[in-house]
């Protein structure tokens, strides 16, 4: 504990959990049609593939938007920005209320909930500016634990739409965004760190090295299984097992916070063990229950543990990812984390699409499963090549911090 009060006085503290609480609402709104997939299926008689295209177009539109957020913050500051974009999330929350009436209004509400998954980049260059250098990484974590928001979005989101509609569940939301707002007005402070005048170039630089496409790609594998799975598991429980919609929504909300609990100790684990160390177990572990998942498709127990366990892999393996960041990019950590970021949210739409084919042209999802642990195991035959080279230049065996 006394560690932790020194870290905390080393940067300040208040913007710290500002910014956890505006990403963590931001998370849940993100993924709220995935939340409530089952309504919105049975409204308008969805097939499989129009379920994966409806539940990818939030996240690879929360994907793109997160640079423009980024660069307005460079001209209005971060604090700022967080206010506009929660302001732009009311707006889109309140046309979900009013104007959502077909399915391509639902495709259009798909694009607004992008507003909503833009904030990783800028709650996290916000949280941790304030911070030195040897705690960014550590600070990075805690405010990307507000993915926990996906959890809490699949706890409450399917119990409001059954006892008041699905679309009065983006009215709710248009008044909840009130309250981090309120929280960023009143305790968030403008930080004054290096990262807040990068240049543009500053922020695409990492894209020209190979390691930052590795760490993008593996964070596809880590963030974008974690945020696809989420927005996808409400509507497997239900095509697949039959439970009810509420039901599936609670189960989802059991792996989704399994997922968001384990960020912040395979941070902690990464600086013990080191990062490439528990990314290896992680995308192990990933793999074998992807593959199990696909072989257990009639047994709900069997498959929710499988699912608990891969959650709490993926959840540690973005913990491990942004333990290396720091390292990696010792004075530039949240411009290099955002960039990977925005481009490793891109994997979940693929999964998202990958599960509502599969079921659409095959009968089962088990084909999107296979497919999605195939991709792993590329990413990690990926990993153990380029640790050899980063075991020897910025980082101890394992992927410890040097000393």
């Amino acid at each position: 504990m006394a560690a932790f009060r020194t870290f905390l006085k080393a940067g300040h503290a208040p913007t710290l959990g500002a910014s956890f609480f505006y990403f963590m609402f931001s998370c849940a709104i993100w993924v709220v049609n995935g939340t409530m997939a089952p309504f919105i299926s049975e409204t308008y008689n969805l097939s499989a593939a129009q379920k994966g295209l409806m539940l990818s177009i939030p996240i690879f539109a929360g994907a793109f938007m997160r640079f423009p957020l980024g660069l307005m913050a460079q001209y209005i500051g971060r604090k700022n920005a967080t206010l506009v974009e929660m302001g732009g999330i009311g707006i889109a929350m309140a046309y979900g209320y009013f104007m959502v009436s077909s399915f391509n209004d639902l495709l259009a509400m798909g694009v607004l909930l992008g507003i909503a998954g833009a904030s990783f980049g800028v709650a996290l260059s916000l949280g941790s500016g304030s911070f030195p250098p040897r705690y960014k990484g550590l600070a990075m974590g805690l405010v990307g634990a507000g993915n926990v928001g996906t959890a809490v979005s699949a706890l409450i989101a399917p119990p409001l739409a059954q006892a008041y509609g699905w679309q009065t569940v983006y009215g709710f939301a248009a008044i909840g965004i009130l309250i981090p707002m309120i929280v960023m007005i009143l305790f968030a402070k403008e930080p004054d760190d290096v990262d807040a005048h990068a240049s543009f170039k500053d922020h695409i630089a990492c894209l020209f090295e190979k390691d930052g496409w590795a760490f993008s790609i593996i964070y596809a594998i880590t963030f974008g299984g974690f945020i696809g799975l989420t927005s996808f598991l409400p509507s497997y429980f239900y095509d697949q097992f039959g439970v009810s919609k509420v039901q599936a929504g609670q189960l989802t909300m059991l792996a989704a916070f399994m997922g968001a609990a384990l960020r912040v100790f395979g941070g902690w684990l990464s600086d013990h063990w080191g990062g490439v160390n528990t990314l290896t177990g992680v995308l192990v572990v990933v793999t074998i229950t992807l593959v199990l998942c696909g072989l257990s498709t009639g047994s709900l127990p069997i498959t929710v543990l499988l699912l608990i366990t891969c959650f709490a892999a993926l959840g540690a393996g973005n913990g491990a990812t942004f333990q290396l960041v720091p390292l990696r990019w010792p004075t530039t950590t949240a411009v290099a984390g955002s960039m990977i970021g925005e481009i490793g949210a891109l994997g979940g739409g693929f999964i998202t699409n990958a599960l509502g084919l599969s079921k659409q042209n095959t009968g089962s999802y088990a084909s999107g499963f296979y497919a999605f642990a195939a991709c792993t195991v590329v990413v990690l035959i990926m990993l153990r090549f380029m640790q050899i080279r980063w075991t020897r230049t910025w980082a101890e065996k394992g992927g410890r911090a040097r000393t």
